[in-house]
């Protein structure tokens, strides 16, 4: 018996889930309190992890609500945590990076319906605190926050036996896919996604980057270009957002997808979560240096 001619083609059905870890299940019983006090969303964030899969949440002292998490482990205690709001129109996600080593904490928050002018775009906002533990006073004032630590970085993330893409790190507020060195024009990924990108001025799509620790950063990319040119021509996904916890001890990475799916006149929601691991590359040198087109 062959094993991969056997289970490769039904792996390969999981898409970016494909390298997914498990959930973590070590925070279910357990309360927070993150006092985010810097950046766009302040405030007092309680999160009550119930039991493995359900957690009750309140912001700045609104009615304790309950959703479904996803979460998973970054590293030994580091964890990326996830959950959409429920009957919530226009949709929203909520996503922390909960750092238990330095007990410090990101908010992410990613809102669809802030555009008028494009309503399934995402916009995303953050906020950055620490971990409050009781009893003990939190003196240290560092904070996660923004960075441009990964500018003139480029790495080959896998997400699946047969998915992968190459990320350009080249502006502190944008990436761009890339090739590796040779293979521009090579067979490459999905070949329907690379031939609906080639009807884009280029793939920057703006992004935002936050350090963790000296080894860790949470990657932000949303597909707002995308949405405003190709609208439902990219295989019906609309304004995805992406974020990445990226583990550079390791090459490798957890994250979550956000998003929406239409066809036709079906609307689908997306949530997913995504493992992925990554290799150094080389690429071209126009990538890190070629104009934004999207900036004037």
């Amino acid at each position: 018996m062959n094993l991969m001619e056997k289970f490769a083609p039904e792996a390969n059905k999981l898409s970016i889930k494909q390298y997914c870890p498990p959930r973590s299940f070590e925070l279910a019983g357990k309360q927070f309190k993150f006092v985010l006090d810097t950046g766009e969303e302040t405030g007092e964030y309680d999160i009550d992890f119930i039991d493995n899969y359900k957690l009750k949440w309140s912001f700045r002292g609104s009615e304790p609500k309950e959703e479904t998490y996803e979460l998973r482990k970054a590293d030994e205690i580091i964890y990326l945590l996830s959950f959409c709001i429920s009957g919530l129109v226009p949709r929203r996600n909520d996503t922390f990076v909960i750092d238990l080593e330095q007990m410090l904490v990101t908010y992410l928050r990613a809102s669809a319906g802030e555009n008028p002018c494009y309503p399934y775009v995402i916009n995303t906002h953050f906020g950055f605190g620490y971990i409050a533990e009781e009893g003990k006073e939190h003196t240290d004032r560092r904070r996660h926050g923004f960075t441009g630590d990964v500018v003139g970085t480029a790495v080959g993330w896998r997400y699946g036996h047969q998915n992968a893409s190459v990320h350009v790190y080249y502006d502190p507020s944008w990436y761009r896919i890339g090739y590796e060195l040779g293979l521009e024009d090579k067979p490459h990924g999905t070949g329907k996604l690379r031939e609906l990108t080639k009807e884009m001025p280029s793939s920057d799509e703006p992004c935002d980057y936050v350090k963790i620790n000296d080894w860790m950063y949470l990657v932000s990319v949303t597909e707002q270009n995308m949405e405003k040119i190709l609208g439902p021509n990219f295989m019906g996904f609309r304004s995805n957002t992406l974020c990445f916890l990226d583990n550079y001890h390791h090459l490798y990475s957890v994250g979550r997808g956000f998003g929406t799916v239409t066809s036709g006149e079906k609307e689908r929601e997306l949530f997913v979560m995504i493992g992925k691991i990554g290799r150094p590359v080389e690429v071209n040198e126009k990538y890190y240096t070629d104009p934004n087109p999207y900036m004037v």
